[in-house]
């Protein structure tokens, strides 16, 4: 079994569901005690939210690459950073450390083709919504047609996300008005929507609705699983 590096933190909320989702996968292929071999670096999420709103993304870039330094210097084989936001700066990381990065839209890209889903509603924060490293990766290198809320949705949405769910606050008016986005995406002829914000998956679950969910958190958790028990050193 391979170790797993975990940049988390961001927000602690969702870390938690990658340590879950994770060592429990990893029993389930395993059975008996078995749980995962995981290395976590968790950040301070108030420093880096204060640094995407003020746009400073270099200095993001430069934490997250020392993070993933100090888990290559500790010994994991793989790095994911647990947040979809944070890989607007993936390729520095990855282009800084000699273990591979395990990355999340590449994870999700898998999964979509795996069912058959060629225009999916994507939701997270502004940034992974407006910009083009997360939304434009899926078309350009997977071929997916992404479609996104209107404006006003947008601005609810990211709200939901930094005001409620980072802090572990679950409202059923906030369910109701994340529901009314997904149908009107469902509406524009989306096959199936990402949950493209780690957190997301804590307030909508595959039971609310009768569109496919894809969790990011959950499909990015298994992929490293994948990874830990498989006898490649690097990603195919």
């Amino acid at each position: 079994m391979k170790t797993i590096g975990l940049i988390g933190g961001m927000s602690w909320e969702s870390t938690v569901t990658y340590y879950q989702t994770i060592n429990r996968e990893m029993n389930n292929r395993l059975g008996n005690l078995h749980s995962a071999k995981i290395i976590l670096h968790s950040l301070d999420f108030d420093e880096i939210a204060k640094q995407q709103s003020s746009g400073d993304w270099m200095a993001m870039a430069n934490t997250l690459l020392t993070a993933a330094k100090k888990l290559q210097h500790a010994g994991a084989d793989c790095v994911l950073i647990c947040t979809n936001t944070m890989h607007k700066v993936a390729d520095n990381v990855a282009n800084g450390i000699e273990i591979p990065l395990i990355h999340i839209a590449d994870c999700t890209a898998k999964q979509l083709q795996l069912a058959g889903t060629s225009k999916v509603g994507l939701l997270g924060t502004k940034f992974t919504m407006q910009q083009e490293f997360y939304k434009g990766r899926l078309t350009k290198r997977h071929h997916i047609n992404v479609v996104t809320p209107n404006e006003v949705q947008m601005e609810e949405v990211h709200r939901i996300i930094y005001q409620e769910l980072c802090k572990g606050e679950i409202s059923e008016t906030s369910k109701q008005r994340y529901l009314t986005v997904i149908d009107e995406l469902q509406q524009q002829g989306a096959q199936g929507v990402i949950l493209g914000c780690t957190e997301i998956g804590l307030l909508i679950k595959q039971k609310d609705v009768d569109i496919p969910l894809y969790d990011t958190a959950s499909i990015h958790g298994l992929a490293a699983v994948d990874f830990a028990l498989s006898d490649k050193s690097v990603l195919s």
